[in-house]
Order: structure tokens, then sequence, then C-alpha cells
């Protein structure tokens, strides 16, 4: 347990969006904790928008993977500030580190010695860890294994919800809108065009509401960054096909991860594979239909939110149909 109550603490979680999103709750759960420490976040500017505007963190330190940098961003301009950075972290005088992936990082062990902290607390037996936890071995979603760590600051009970923010307005309540996110990473979480446009169609019918069609633009053969602009197309177009005056869809591509956040936003309800957008929609405490194929329902299922989960023994959400979404969605009750 911290030996005083304002302490200086940096969380570094430098992995996926959902990951980050999942490590929301532990920041939140520190700063109730410890409302006039210092909180920092150490993460990778791919992640990096999910802590934009969160009130738990004092600061946010934002580093920049080689595989990630910006066209204008030379090797040695991003590796120079990456090192500013450290050396600023280093005279900090850190108490703790929290490596909060929780799992075994030797390699994030040796930069959080670099920083020389009093602690350095993370997962596994790695040397160079002056606080462990074991290793999951009890099923956990990846909220709750993350927070064992606010075990050792005393803290006790669940995790609370996850959170995001957006300066987005939000949604105006005239109507429902239904965010309608076609794009997933894994081909295994991948829901034909024509089964989303049926799915709208459907939901349509049943009263009054919006529809907010998102996805990752580009196209699909893209080795680096495979987007979904033919799919929605196909989608629309199906769409326009069956249109009435009472059907309304916008299509939103979004390039970026502020652009998803702020699209999600303005929306009342998400439905959408398993990913980032599903986490993302969470932490903004939207009622979620989620499509599961090859993955941990149980670990990476929403968090802190109203949701129907749908997976197959096949776990391939192209086994998933039609009437199920819809009932899924019904389900949630969204127009009482």
């Amino acid at each position: 347990m911290s030996t005083h109550s304002t302490p200086k603490i940096l969380v570094i979680r430098r992995d996926n969006i959902g990951d980050l999103v999942c490590t929301t709750p532990l920041i939140a759960a520190l700063r109730q904790h410890f409302p006039d420490a210092w909180l920092g976040a150490l993460v990778n500017s791919y992640n990096a928008p999910v802590l934009d505007g969160n009130p738990d963190l004092d600061e946010v330190f934002v580093y920049t993977k080689a595989k990630h940098r910006g066209e204008d961003e030379s090797l040695p301009g991003i590796l120079w500030r990456r090192l500013l950075m450290m050396h600023g972290l280093r005279r900090m005088q850190l108490d703790d580190v929290i490596l909060a992936n929780p799992s075994a990082q030797p390699r994030v062990i040796r930069l959080a010695r670099w920083l020389k902290p009093k602690r350095i607390i993370g997962f596994g037996d790695a040397n160079g860890l002056d606080v462990s936890l074991p290793l999951d071995s009890a099923d956990r979603h990846e909220v709750e294994d993350v927070f064992r760590v606010a075990s050792i600051y005393g803290i006790e009970g669940s995790p609370p919800a996850c959170r995001v923010f957006s300066k987005a307005p939000p949604p105006v309540a005239t109507s429902l809108t239904v965010g309608i996110h076609i794009s997933a990473r894994k081909p295994s979480q991948r829901w034909p065009a024509e089964r989303f446009a049926e799915t709208i169609r459907l939901l349509a019918a049943q009263g009054p509401m919006r529809f907010m069609l998102l996805w990752s633009p580009g196209t699909e053969d893209n080795p680096l960054h495979p987007g979904d602009d033919a799919k929605a197309q196909e989608v629309l177009k199906k769409v326009g096909a069956d249109a009435t005056a009472n059907l309304v869809v916008t299509g939103r591509s979004t390039r970026t991860l502020p652009e998803l956040m702020a699209a999600l936003a303005e929306c009342n309800a998400l439905i959408c594979a398993d990913g980032g957008a599903m986490h993302l929609g969470a932490g903004l405490g939207l009622p979620i239909v989620c499509l599961f194929g090859n993955s941990g329902a149980t670990r990476w299922r929403p968090w802190g939110g109203p949701y129907r989960l749908l997976q197959k023994p096949s776990l391939d959400v192209a086994d998933i149909g039609v009437d199920e979404v819809v009932a899924a969605f019904t389900s949630l009750n969204l127009n009482n």
C-alpha cells in the first residue's frame, strides 16, 4: 500500500484501443482513492485519443511507434522526442509505475526501471518488478484482471464502468440514432453487407429511428490499412433500394480515432462486431448489440452498460442471422 496520500503514479498501457478503454476503471478508482495525487498515463499515438478529456488524469504522455509515424515524421525525430519525454518522466521522481497489461512484459519492465520509480507494479514473475500479481487463472474480464492492481492500494469492490469522453454534443432526443459499425479487423468478425442492410430495414419498421453507418475508409485490399468503402457503398445502395420516407441513413467514414469517438457520441445505441469501436461505445455508455466471432466473449464483452452478445459455436459472425440481431436489439427496450 502507498505510504502517503499524494503519490505520483504513472500507468503504462501501450497496446490496442480496447485494452486502454478497459484500463479506465482502474484509473478512475485510483483518482477516487487518491484525489490529490498526481496520476499520469504513458500511451502510444494510436490509442492516446481514448484518454482525451479524461478528468482522472493530470497528464498523458504520448509516444509514436515507428509503424505509426506520419509521412512528415522521421524515425530519428520520433526517437528523439521519445527520449526527451522519458528524461522528463525520470526527473519527476515517480512513486509507482503500473504496467497495466496483465501479462509478462520484460521489455516494458526495462523501460519502467529506467524511469527510476520507487516501485514498479505489474503481472507475472519477471525480474524487475517490485510488486507482482500472478497471471490470471480465473478467466476474468480484461477490466477485472487489470483492476487487481487496485487491491495493492487497499481499494476494494468491483471495477466501475469504462469511461471515454468526446467533445461532440450529446445526441438530440427527438429520435433514436443507432450506430451501425460495419468494419472489423478479423475475418471471423465480418458480417456481410446485405445483412447490415436488412437489419437496418427491419429496425426502421419498428418505429422512428435514424441510422449512422460507420466504417474504416479505404480499400479492402490495402495491406496496411484495409478499409470498407466498397462494403459501405453496398450497404447504402441496398438500403436505398428499400428506402421509405421514414428511413434515414447517414454514412460516415472515420479515418481517425477522434472522428470515430465523435460519431459514436452522436448515437444512442450501437450494433457492431467485437473490437475497438465496441469498447469505445461501452465507454460512452451506449447500449450495444455486439457480434462475436473468434474471440473470447468472457474476457472482451462490453463492460459497464447494457448489451446483448451474439456468438455462434462456429466462432464466425457470418453464422449469426439478421433475425437474431433484430431480436437482440429489440430486447434492449430503447424506445420505452
